[in-house]
């Protein structure tokens, strides 16, 4: 069977994540229904990563197998039509090897997070980010940030319910900048790693946070990290603000 390499975007905002769910929207069964429109034995299609509910993308990757030699072009622009009208995008379609796999043969993903500095309630696009009341010192956020790179137990920033056998992970980059988006000024957060956590992401933003806010010291990020228990971690950000933006391979599936 043919396989396809998909890069998919979505608003995470009316789905209960990624993962297919019998009772509940999800954005792997949204492209499965769509696949179906297609070709009715397509089998289940796997993912880099597994969003949680209301957590976004602009470079999801997942694969599928097909029974048809479908030119990649035609089978993303088929897709787009029939995931019409749920918010999820197929970007771009690549044919790849039968034992490329979107999950395992990934060396990298990527993530934003952002966060909107206004006092102001946000009237546009309030889910694409999280919003707090007062401005964040950036450079005392750098300085925490910096305590979390490298290789490290993180299972202070780790959900309780992580299914991962192991919560030693390697942070290769946590970007901090502050940028003037359409409302308002946002802090945007970019972070980097082979992989991540249940919840990593967001449970090392709501620390940050409280280091921007003069709630932490810098230094206490790395107390928190070293205490290895979830009870030292500062509150986890809301999913809105979080953004799958990119996923690694040895050599792009979408390049060319």
């Amino acid at each position: 069977m043919p396989r396809y390499a998909l890069q998919v975007e979505y608003d995470g905002t009316p789905f209960a994540g990624w993962q297919w769910q019998e009772d509940q929207p999800s954005v792997q069964g949204a492209i499965e229904a769509a696949l179906a429109r297609l070709e009715p034995e397509v089998p289940r299609i796997a993912a880099a990563g597994r969003t949680d509910a209301g957590v976004h993308a602009t470079g999801q990757v997942c694969h599928c197998d097909m029974a048809r030699d479908w030119d990649p072009f035609r089978l993303s622009e088929a897709l787009n039509y029939h995931l019409k009208p749920a918010p999820v995008a197929i970007r771009a379609c690549a044919r790849v090897d039968a034992d490329w796999h979107a999950r395992f043969s990934a060396l990298e993903r990527r993530y934003l997070f952002r966060i909107l500095c206004r006092r102001a309630p946000a009237t546009f696009a309030a889910r694409q980010f999280w919003q707090v009341k007062h401005p964040l010192d950036v450079a005392a956020m750098r300085a925490g940030a910096a305590h979390l790179l490298g290789r490290h137990d993180f299972t202070t920033f780790r959900s309780v319910i992580c299914q991962a056998k192991s919560p030693v992970k390697t942070m290769d980059a946590i970007e901090i900048t502050q940028v003037q988006g359409l409302s308002g000024p946002e802090v945007e957060f970019r972070l980097r790693a082979r992989s991540f956590l249940h919840n990593q992401v967001r449970s090392i933003v709501g620390t940050l946070e409280r280091v921007g806010s003069g709630g932490w010291p810098p230094d206490r990020v790395k107390t928190a990290l070293e205490a290895r228990d979830r009870a030292a971690c500062g509150p986890v950000s809301p999913p809105g603000g979080l953004y799958l933006t990119g996923v690694g391979y040895p050599v792009d599936p979408f390049a060319g």
